[in-house]
């Protein structure tokens, strides 16, 4: 008799560690599933993120070696004058320019970019980016060196 308690119990206690891996086996399968899930958003968020740094990559100016440095081309405004191939700085100066109610001189830029337009050495790049925005159609320089918007001019 004895014997048989003693199997009796050991079958309790493989039933309740059957129960607990059961369980345990059910949160691993959920966690698995879980993970499963995350991979794939990643692996979908990658390929749209490599697809968005191609278009850009696509529109981006073109990089130009000039005395040995590297440097970014403006290009000429065309027929669309399509502004996603500037610069995100060139961008902004257009964006200034357009927003003003005429001709805006270097300094009002350099105000809006935060610039310290007290130092005149802080704006002579500005006004040169400015400039080569004109000098490629995208603004007009007016003879006082005053700025406007191509659609102003």
């Amino acid at each position: 008799m004895l014997e048989l308690e003693r199997i009796t119990a050991r079958r309790n206690e493989l039933d309740t560690l059957a129960e607990e891996l059961a369980k345990k086996l059910a949160e691993v399968q959920a966690e698995r599933e879980e993970l499963v899930i995350a991979e794939q958003v990643l692996h979908r968020l990658t390929e749209q993120d490599r697809a968005v740094a191609e278009a850009a990559a696509a529109v981006a100016p073109a990089a130009a070696r000039v005395a040995g440095r590297a440097v970014l081309l403006i290009p000429h405004r065309g027929g669309t004058g399509d502004e996603a191939a500037l610069p995100a700085d060139y961008r902004k100066i257009l964006a200034i320019v357009r927003a003003a109610d005429g001709p805006v001189q270097v300094r009002a830029v350099g105000e809006e970019l935060g610039l310290e337009v007290t130092v005149r050495g802080k704006l002579e790049p500005l006004r040169a980016k400015m400039t080569k925005l004109a000098d490629r159609g995208w603004l007009h320089k007016r003879p006082e060196g005053r700025f406007a918007a191509r659609s102003q001019a």
